[in-house]
C-alpha cells in the first residue's frame, strides 16, 4: 500500500491517472518491429539475466515505468528480482541495506546515502524493494574516486589504499575506442578537455556498474537483475552494458532506450533501432521530474 500510494503521489504533480500515464508512453520490440507492452518485456526476461533500462533522468513516465517493469520481474521471480543503480554508489552499500532492513530512519538513509536530489523519482523502487525484502545494490563509484581519475587518470586508483579496492573494479579498466569513444566526443561538443582525463572516468563509471552487477551475479544464481542508469551508458549495448559483457560473457542481456521525443505521436522506430532491443518514447509534453 505504501508502494501504491508514493506513486500515486508522484503523478498527482502532473496530473495524470493511470489511463493517461499509459497513453504517454510507446514501447517498440526492435527485433519484432513492433509495439509491445510492459508485460512483453517481462516474459522475455524468462531467457535473460540483466534488463538495462537507460533512462532520463527527468523523464516522470520513464520513471513510472521503471517502476512498473521493477515490480511486475519480482511478481514473476519472486525473491529473485535485484534492483542495481547508477544513483547509489558502491561505498555506501551497508546503508542501502540497513535501510531495507528497516534499522535506520529515511532520512538518514537519503543523507548518508548521499541520494540523489531527485531522489523522489526513484522512492517507488526502494520502498517497494523494502516492503518485499529484496535486494538493492549501489554499482556506481563514489564521487572522490572518479574525482581522482579525471584529474590523474585510471592509473591513479593504483595509489589508492587496500582497504578502498572492495568499493573499485579491478585493474586494469578498459578504454572503450571507437563508437563509444566517438559519441562522448560528440557528447562534448568535440572538444577537448585537455589535461583532464574525463573519459576515462566515463569508463570509470562503466566499469564500476558493470562490476558490480557481474560480483553479484557470481555468488547469487539464477537472479534477474534489473539495472537503471542514464541512457548514455547502455544505449546501442555500450557503456556499462559492453563492459558487463566483458566481467561476464555468458550473460543474457536486455536493454531499453527510453527517451522523450518530438515524434511521439508518430515516431520513426527505423530512426533509433540501434539504440537498444526495446525503445520507449515518452510523451514530451509531460512535466519534467525537476
Amino acid at each position: 500500500m505504501k508502494f501504491l500510494l508514493t506513486i500515486c503521489i508522484m503523478f498527482i504533480c502532473v496530473n495524470l491517472n493511470a489511463q493517461d500515464i499509459k497513453s504517454n508512453y510507446k514501447i517498440y520490440d526492435v527485433k519484432k518491429q513492433k509495439i509491445i507492452s510492459v508485460d512483453d518485456i517481462i516474459t522475455d526476461m524468462n531467457s535473460a539475466d540483466v534488463l538495462f533500462f537507460g533512462e532520463e533522468h527527468n523523464d516522470s513516465i520513464g520513471h513510472y515505468l521503471e517502476a512498473e517493469i521493477f515490480k511486475k520481474l519480482n511478481e514473476k521471480y519472486p525473491q529473485k528480482t535485484v534492483l542495481t543503480l547508477e544513483m547509489f554508489h558502491t561505498d555506501i552499500q551497508p546503508i542501502i541495506d540497513e535501510y531495507l532492513a528497516d534499522l535506520i530512519s529515511e532520512k538518514n538513509f537519503t543523507k548518508e546515502a548521499r541520494a540523489w536530489p531527485n531522489y523522489k523519482d526513484y522512492r517507488p523502487l526502494i520502498e517497494y524493494a523494502k516492503a518485499q525484502k529484496l535486494t538493492i545494490i549501489g554499482g556506481n563509484a563514489a564521487t572522490r574516486y572518479s574525482n581522482a581519475v579525471t584529474r590523474g587518470g585510471l592509473e591513479t586508483l593504483k595509489n589508492f589504499p587496500k582497504t578502498s579496492s572492495s568499493f573499485l573494479p579491478p585493474l586494469p579498466i578498459d578504454t572503450a575506442t571507437g563508437r563509444y569513444n566517438e559519441k562522448f566526443t560528440d557528447l562534448l561538443g568535440g572538444h577537448s578537455m585537455g589535461s583532464m582525463k574525463v573519459y576515462q572516468t566515463q569508463n570509470f563509471w562503466d566499469a564500476t556498474m558493470a562490476w558490480s552487477i557481474a560480483k553479484f551475479i557470481k555468488t547469487h544464481k539464477n537472479v534477474k537483475v534489473f539495472q537503471l542508469n542514464g541512457r548514455f551508458h547502455s544505449d546501442e549495448k555500450l557503456g556499462t552494458l559492453a563492459q558487463l559483457q566483458k566481467y561476464a560473457p555468458k550473460l543474457q542481456i536486455l536493454n531499453i532506450s527510453s527517451f522523450s521525443d518530438e515524434s511521439f505521436d508518430n515516431p520513426d522506430w527505423g530512426k533509433f533501432k540501434n539504440l537498444g532491443d526495446y525503445i520507449i518514447i515518452t510523451n514530451p509534453k509531460i512535466n519534467r521530474s525537476f
